[in-house]
This record gives C-alpha cells, sequence and structure tokens, in this order.
C-alpha cells in the first residue's frame, strides 16, 4: 500500500506580510516529528517549549512538573489526528506565542521516486528567536527597513547577523527537512 503524503500548509499568524511554508510530508509521521519538521520548516532553533492543539486537544511533550496537561506526541500520528482540510495550530515560545496555523490542504499517495520530507514554497524568512512575538518582530522590521530609523542600527547589532525578512530559499528548508528521515 502506498504512503499517504499530507500538503501542509504552515502560516506563522500575526505577521504582516505572512510568513509561511508549504511542505509534504508522510502521514505516518508522529506529531514529535511534525514538531520538528515545523522547526526546521520555519526556521525556528527549537529553544522554547511548544504544543499542538487538534480539535481541542492538546499534544506536545510531556511536562515533568505536571502543569501543563498534554498528550504525548510520540504517541500520535499526524494521520490519526488529521485529513485534508483539517486545520490546527502549533504554539512555539509561550513567552513570544508564535502561533501557527498548519492546514492540511491535500492528501495523496507519495510518488515513487519522490523523497520526503519536502518544502515546495513559502514565503519571508523567519523572525528571530526572543524578538517579542509579532509585535517584537513588526518594529524589528519596520527598523531594519529604514536606515534612519532611531533603532535601525541599535537592531541590526541586537542580530548580529545579516537578515533579510523577504528572503525565503526552499530549497534550503528541503535540506534541513531531510534530516527527518
Amino acid at each position: 500500500m502506498p504512503r499517504e503524503i499530507f500538503q501542509l500548509r504552515i502560516t506563522l499568524t500575526d505577521t504582516s506580510p505572512p510568513v509561511w511554508r508549504r511542505v509534504l510530508v508522510p502521514g505516518g509521521y508522529t506529531l514529535d516529528r511534525v514538531h520538528r519538521l515545523v522547526q526546521y520548516a520555519m526556521g525556528w532553533q527549537d529553544c522554547h517549549l511548544h504544543s499542538f492543539d487538534i480539535d481541542g486537544n492538546q499534544y506536545g511533550s510531556p511536562d515533568p512538573g505536571g502543569e501543563l496537561v498534554l498528550g504525548d506526541e510520540l504517541d500520535v500520528r499526524l494521520d490519526a489526528v488529521a485529513g485534508k482540510g483539517t486545520r490546527f495550530a502549533y504554539t512555539y515560545d509561550f513567552g513570544d506565542w508564535w502561533e501557527h496555523e498548519i492546514l492540511v490542504e491535500d492528501v495523496f499517495p507519495a510518488e515513487p521516486d519522490e523523497r520526503y520530507p519536502v518544502c515546495v514554497e513559502g514565503e519571508r524568512a523567519c523572525p528571530p528567536e526572543d524578538v517579542g512575538g509579532p509585535p517584537g518582530y513588526a518594529d524589528l522590521v519596520v527598523a531594519l527597513g529604514d536606515p534612519w530609523h532611531p533603532e535601525h542600527e541599535e537592531m541590526r547589532a541586537w542580530l548580529g547577523r545579516a537578515y533579510d525578512p523577504a528572503e525565503f530559499l526552499p530549497e534550503r528548508v528541503t535540506t534541513l527537512l531531510r534530516r527527518l528521515t
């Protein structure tokens, strides 16, 4: 029986213009692998907590302190909780609160000669970690885009590296995604 491939559109909510990715992923992935897929696809560094909200059920890494009641993402397959047309949330960094909407755009049989997962398209660079959530990211984009902005040099120094919010290379993401196989 051929593997089912899920075409996911991952959109970072509350960013304008939107930051999004379209990826093809095996439906048999457990949610912990989907978490890593989102991290690689979006460009996050996986240094904060995360959770999925699918049909009112919360999934993530079990909290040893018991403060967060989450289903164990290691025990749940994507194809068991989602199908074509399903929308669910993935939240990363409970301080900055980066919420992603994940839409299952399509489900189809795997192509026999194709390697999965793969990023087929997307737009814009991932916001930097710890920038202050969507409002901080909006401020960063404005400051970086205007060399006369009073915080332009401070923001460049804080980043410590070149950063172009418009840059996105799906091939680079696919290379990272291949680490999941």
